[in-house]
C-alpha cells in the first residue's frame, strides 16, 4: 500500500472505540470469517493451524478455565511461552477474563522472573513444561500460586490440556473497554532494573491505525487471501504485540509461526516454501542472511521489516539486490507504537529511521523542550496526551512523575533531521559520546564499521582521554577468516577516516568475541563504557 506522507499526516485521525477489546476484535474476526487461518504453526516435529473461530473457542475455554483457579480482573498473569500453536489462546484467555499479561523471555533468568512477579504481584505463570524449571526457584519467594503446564504433565502444577479439555466455548467474562488495563511489559534494562510498563486495550488499537498501514502495508479490510505475515520475534517481547498480536491478530491476517532456533538458511527456506509475502525481522538476522548465498532462494517478499535496532546500509543493499525488496526501519519502544517508519511507497534513505508515523506528533527536542534545528542532535519526544504511548509505569508514581513531568515524553534516544524531514539514529543519550567539543553517536561509527569486509558487529563507546575528554573506541567482532592485529587496526582506522567525518574515527580498537547484550540482543554499551572508566579513568 503506498501511502501519500503529506496527506496522511494532514488527514489522520485516532478512532479508538471507547469498548475497543483485544478478545472482542478476535470474537468479532470469527464472526465474520471464522474459517480463515490466523496461524500456520512450524517445528521440527510437525505442523499445525489455527483459523480464527479456534482461537476464538480456545480463548473462551481458557478464560473458564482461569475463572474456576480464582483469576479474575486485575489480576496478572505472567507466561513463559515459546512460540508455539496456543500462545494466542494462552494470551487471549487471560486478557477476556480481565488479568493483565506479563510476558516473560526464555532468555531470561530465574532471578529475574523473581523480580517480576515480585515488582507487579503476579498470582498465575503460564509456562511451557521445558520452561518450568526456570520458575521453580520463584515460587516460594513470590506470589505465584496458580502454576500452569504447557505440553506436559509436573507435580504442583496444573496441566493446560486438562483445564481447556471442557466443551464449552462461550465465557461471560467482564466488560472490558479500551482504557481498561491491558499488559505490563518490562523493558529490557539497558541501563537499570527493568521498568514495568502499563499499557490499555487501546494500545492494540493504535498498531491496527499505526503500525499495520504506516509499517507492515496492510488493513483489516486489505485482501489478506494472498498475505502470509512472519514476524520473528518472541512470545516474551513488546515487539510481539507490536506485530504479531498488533498487526496479525488485529487485521485478521494469516500469520506463519516457526519454533526453531535462527538458522539463516531454514530461515529463507521457510520464506520461500512457505510464500511468506511480509517478514519483520531483527538486524542482527539480516544480516547472517546476508552471509549465505541469496541467490538460492526463490524468495516473494512484498515487504521487508527491520525493528530493535536501525539496520547497517551493506544488508540493506543485498537483501535490495537480491529479492528486489528494500528493507524498511521502523522505530519504537516498548512503551509506544511505532514513532518513525519508512513508510511503504516512500524513497529509503541510506541510514535513515524513516519519517514521524501520523498522529503521534513525535518531535526532536533538547533538554528544554524545545524543537532542535535542522541537522543538529536532540533526543526523541512525543507529547505526552498522544494515545500512541503508554500511561505510565505499574504501580511506581515516583517514576510516572518524573516521565511526565513536562509536555513530552522523552524518550532517552537521540536523532537528527535532515532537510527532507527523515530522522538519523544517533545512539541513546546515555551513548552519545563528548571529544574535544564534538558530540558523536555511536550508530553512525558502528554502521561505518560494518561496512569494514573484516568487521561482522561492532559497538562504539567513549574511552577517557586526557587531551579530548574522550575518544571514539571500537570493539569490534571479527568476520571468518580476519586475524587480529595492529596491521588490520591501522587499516580500520584509515577506512573509518574516508567513511565519516575524520573527528569520528575510533582512536582506540579493541578485538572481542562477543558484545554484552540484553536478554533482547540490545548492545549494553553501558558495561563497555565501565569497562573503559576503570582502564583509562581516574
Amino acid at each position: 500500500m503506498a501511502v501519500s506522507y503529506d496527506d496522511e499526516l494532514a488527514s489522520f485521525e485516532w478512532d479508538i472505540p471507547a469498548d475497543y477489546n483485544l478478545p472482542a476484535v478476535v470474537e468479532s474476526h470469527a464472526g465474520s470469517f471464522g474459517d480463515r487461518v490466523a496461524l500456520h504453526f512450524l517445528s521440527e516435529s510437525g505442523r499445525e493451524e489455527r483459523t480464527y473461530a479456534d482461537l476464538r473457542d480456545d480463548m473462551n475455554r481458557f478464560a473458564n478455565a482461569l475463572e474456576k483457579l480464582g483469576v479474575g480482573e486485575g489480576d496478572r498473569v505472567m507466561h513463559l511461552l515459546p512460540r508455539h500453536p496456543d500462545v494466542f489462546a494462552i494470551q487471549l484467555g487471560a486478557l477476556k477474563r480481565g488479568a493483565l499479561l506479563v510476558p516473560c523471555s526464555s532468555m531470561l533468568k530465574p532471578k529475574d522472573l523473581q523480580f517480576r512477579a515480585n515488582d507487579c504481584e503476579a498470582t498465575t505463570v503460564v509456562a511451557h513444561a521445558d520452561l518450568t524449571e526456570m520458575v521453580d526457584p520463584v515460587v516460594d519467594d513470590s506470589p505465584l500460586s496458580n502454576l500452569v503446564c504447557v505440553d506436559g504433565e509436573k507435580e504442583g502444577w496444573d496441566t493446560y490440556s486438562d483445564l481447556v479439555s471442557e466443551e464449552s466455548t462461550a465465557h461471560d467474562g467482564p466488560e472490558l473497554a479500551a482504557e481498561d488495563p491491558m499488559s505490563i511489559n518490562y523493558t529490557s534494562g539497558t541501563t537499570g532494573q527493568p521498568k514495568p510498563v502499563l499499557h490499555r486495550h487501546r494500545w492494540m488499537r493504535c498498531f491496527e491505525l499505526v503500525n499495520a498501514p504506516y509499517w507492515w502495508g496492510v488493513t483489516a479490510d486489505s485482501d489478506m487471501d494472498d498475505e502470509l505475515l512472519w514476524a520473528t520475534t518472541g512470545t516474551g517481547w513488546a515487539k510481539w504485540f507490536w506485530s504479531p498480536v498488533g498487526v496479525g491478530v488485529t487485521t485478521g491476517a494469516t500469520q506463519l509461526l516457526y519454533d526453531g532456533e535462527f538458522d539463516p538458511d531454514r530461515f529463507l527456506e521457510l520464506m520461500a516454501d512457505e510464500g511468506v509475502t511480509r517478514l519483520c525481522a531483527v538486524p542482527t538476522q539480516y544480516r547472517m542472511f546476508t552471509q549465505t548465498d541469496l541467490d538460492e532462494y526463490d524468495v516473494n517478499l512484498k515487504s521487508a521489516l527491520s525493528a530493535g535496532e536501525p539496520l547497517n546500509r551493506e544488508p540493506i543493499e543485498m537483501i535490495e539486490d537480491a529479492f528486489g525488496v528494500t528493507p524498511r526501519d521502523g522505530y519504537g519502544q516498548t512503551e509506544t507504537v511505532a514513532l518513525v517508519t519508512n513508510y511503504p511507497g516512500i524513497e529509503v534513505k541510506p541510514g535513515a529511521m524513516g519519517k514521524p508515523t501520523p498522529g503521534l506528533g513525535t518531535t526532536i527536542i533538547d533538554e528544554n523542550e524545545r524543537e532542535v534545528d535542522e541537522g543538529d542532535i536532540g533526543e526523541i519526544a512525543v507529547p505526552i496526551d498522544c494515545p500512541g504511548i503508554f500511561d505510565g509505569y505499574y504501580e511506581k508514581p515516583n517514576l510516572d512523575e518524573k516521565t511526565f513531568a513536562g509536555e513530552y515524553y522523552r524518550t532517552g534516544d537521540l536523532a537528527s533531521r535532515d532537510e527532507d524531514g527523515f530522522f538519523f539514529f544517533e545512539g541513546r543519550a546515555d551513548d552519545i559520546i563528548l571529544s574535544a567539543g564534538y558530540r558523536i553517536g555511536p550508530f553512525e561509527v558502528e554502521d561505518a564499521l560494518v561496512s569494514h569486509p573484516a568487521v561482522a558487529e561492532a559497538a562504539a563507546v567513549g574511552s577517557p582521554h586526557d587531551e579530548r575528554g574522550n575518544v571514539v573506541k571500537a570493539y569490534v567482532i571479527l568476520a571468518d577468516g580476519y586475524e587480529g592485529d595492529d596491521e588490520l587496526i591501522e587499516e580500520i582506522q584509515n577506512f573509518m577516516k574516508e567513511e565519516t567525518a575524520p573527528y569520528k574515527y575510533p582512536r582506540r580498537v579493541e578485538f572481542v568475541d562477543e558484545l554484552p547484550k540484553t536478554s533482547s540482543g540490545k548492545i549494553r554499551r553501558i558495561e563497555l563504557r565501565e569497562r573503559e572508566e576503570q582502564m583509562f579513568g581516574e
